[in-house]
Order: C-alpha cells, then structure tokens, then sequence
C-alpha cells in the first residue's frame, strides 16, 4: 500500500517538527544559534525515540551537506578495524562543509578495543569533526567515553504525543481513527514513535471489511484483530468484575486471556489504564468532557454505567494502587494470570 514505511515517510527533517524532545531540542537550537557546537555528543534513549532524527537535523541546521554526514551502525561495525578506518578517515578535511559529521548509532555495541581506539580520537578530535554517539545502553557505554561527551536523555513518547501523531499520519494518510483506536496503537507502540507508526502501518495495510474491500474507517475492534491485541471485552469484564465484587468472573477473565496466549504486561496496561479512567469518572465527573476526547463512545458508556452499579466503592485510588504493585511483578510471575489474580484477591478483600 505504502512505497515507503511510514516511519520514515513522517520522520521529521527541522526542530519544529521533532515531537516529545523539547528539552534537547532548545539545547541544540541555542548552540547553533551561539556557534558553541561541542566535538561530541551522546544521544540516550529507548529505540524509536528520535536520536538518529536529530542527530542528522542538528548536522543539517550546521550546515553540515550529505557528502560530509557518515552514519555507522555499531552492531556491524564493532571491531577495531572498522575504528581505524574510521579515525583514518576523521583526518581527511570536509568536502564542501565546515564540518564532518559522523553519526555512530547503538554505539554500545563496540568491542573492548574499539572502544580504546575511539577514545584516543574523542581525547583529540580534529576541529572540522563532530561525533554523535546514540545508544539505547548507556549503562554499556564506558565511563571515559560517557565524561568526553554532552549527555542528552531521550524521553520515551508519551501516550497523548503518540496518540496525536497517530491521528495526524492516519489524516494524511486517508483514513478515520477515533481516539480510543489511536490511544491503543499509541500503547501498543509502547512509548516509541516508530513503533507506533510501524502498528499503524500493518493497521492500515491490512483493514478490509468481510468483502475483502479497503475500508478508511478504523475502529478498535479492527487493531485488535490485525495486531492480537487483548479484546476489550476482556478488559472490561475484569474491570467490571472488581466493581461488582466478583471473584470468580475476574479469576476467568484472566484465564481466558491467558489462554489466548496474550501479551498479559499489555492486557494489564490497558486495564488500569481503563480502571483510571473510572476512578476519575467516580470521583470526579465533571472532568467527563476532556474524557471524552481520550476514550470511545462506547467505553466512556461503559465506565459511567460501571460507575453507577459500584455500590460498595470498589472504584477507587486503592485499587488503583494494588493493580499498579501486581503490575510490577508480572515480568517475573512463572503463571502470567497470576499477578492479576493476587491484585484481584487483595482489592476484594478475600485473602
């Protein structure tokens, strides 16, 4: 459907366009505007995040020409020879730049003695030369190399930022997303823009109604089935489970959802997700209207009717805080319902 991945088609080329890095990107505008340009950087951050984005947006806004930007992948270029080749080539003077950039991305994957010959350049790099070093494990990346550099910490996406964009791609694209779908392809991107976008992708290439025919309008169902994520009726009726004070439909819920081999951490995040939305609603209604533009028709319904058929208060910031607590134990749970279960145990009180 598309010629060319939507990641890439969408991946920003200025500042302005560059989402969820404010802090950095102010940094770097002040420095290009001040002339102060450092000789080496360090981009840190979780995959999908924008490092390599900037870091060529920044060589850009340097005046830095295609001609003199070198980008290496340290995964397939970690020996030491492939250094030396590398600080054989730092010497040579930029072609038509006042500047050679080198981008050096997942650099924690250098070998022992790579790394001691990229320290002896970073310890006397030639003026014309900048080095941008992006890793995903910066806790991999040797102590000497880390103080030679200016740090910059990439943020993961934020949910609202990833939603936004997801919409807007889906705009421009020719389709139709409400907001609950686009804030579960938000989540399902996990906090990276790429990914987010990469769901997207598979999302709208694969959309057909039951003749097999193109649609434009998505819905939640749709993302659910292309992607496996978990149904919201599983969502749902463990939620509801805990409202109405039922054990053993909150113990099947998590059954089935096991059964169905999904990805529990995910089916977790959706739930206190959702359970949020409803100590929110409960407690305070009035903020019903900005609700509305983060979830769907149907399950803003759905949390004002469970809020009403919570008799005994189970909706609550206690609840809340249980399902937060299992939710950090799920990574090491060897039954991965369990820790739904115990939270589920603990919040009605059946221990």
């Amino acid at each position: 459907m598309h010629d060319l991945a939507l990641y890439r088609k969408y991946r920003p080329q200025s500042f302005k366009e560059v989402l969820g890095q404010d802090h950095i990107v102010k940094v770097l505008e002040s420095s290009v505007e001040t002339n102060k340009v450092s000789h080496a950087y360090l981009f840190v951050g979780t995959r999908g995040t924008g490092k390599t984005s900037v870091a060529r947006i920044f060589a850009k806004e340097i005046g830095v020409s295609e001609n003199d930007l070198y980008e290496i992948d340290a995964a397939s270029n970690r020996g030491i020879e492939d250094i030396r080749e590398l600080r054989d080539g730092v010497r040579v003077l930029p072609f038509d730049s006042k500047y050679k950039v080198y981008i050096i991305d997942e650099v924690h994957m250098l070998s022992k003695d790579a790394w001691g010959a990229l320290l002896k350049t970073l310890e006397e790099p030639p003026k014309h030369v900048i080095f941008i070093l992006a890793t995903t494990e910066v806790h991999k990346v040797p102590e000497t190399i880390v103080s030679r550099c200016q740090v910059f910490t990439f943020r993961k996406a934020s949910e609202l930022i990833s939603k936004n964009m997801i919409l807007e791609v889906s705009k421009k694209e020719g389709f139709e997303l409400d907001n609950g779908t686009a804030e579960l392809i938000a989540i399902l991107g996990d906090g990276s823009f790429r990914d987010a976008l990469g769901t997207l992708q598979k999302v709208l290439n694969f959309s057909v109604d039951s003749k097999g025919k193109k649609v434009k309008k998505i819905n939640k169902e749709d993302v659910e089935k292309i992607t496996g994520a978990p149904k919201t009726i599983l969502v749902n009726d463990f939620i509801s489970a805990i409202a109405l004070k039922d054990l053993e439909k909150g113990i099947m819920t998590a059954k089935k959802a096991a059964s169905e081999n999904l990805d529990m951490k995910l089916y977790f995040k959706l739930i206190i997700q959702k359970f949020r939305m409803a100590v929110i609603l409960k407690y305070a209604p009035k903020l019903e209207k900005e609700m509305a533009g983060d979830l769907s028709e149907g399950d803003l319904e759905f949390l004002k009717g469970l809020v009403k058929e919570d008799k005994e208060g189970l909706l609550r910031s206690k609840a809340l805080s249980i399902l937060l607590d299992s939710y950090n134990d799920i990574d090491r749970a060897f039954i991965s319902e369990l820790p739904l279960e115990l939270a589920l145990v603990k919040i009605l009180s059946k221990e």
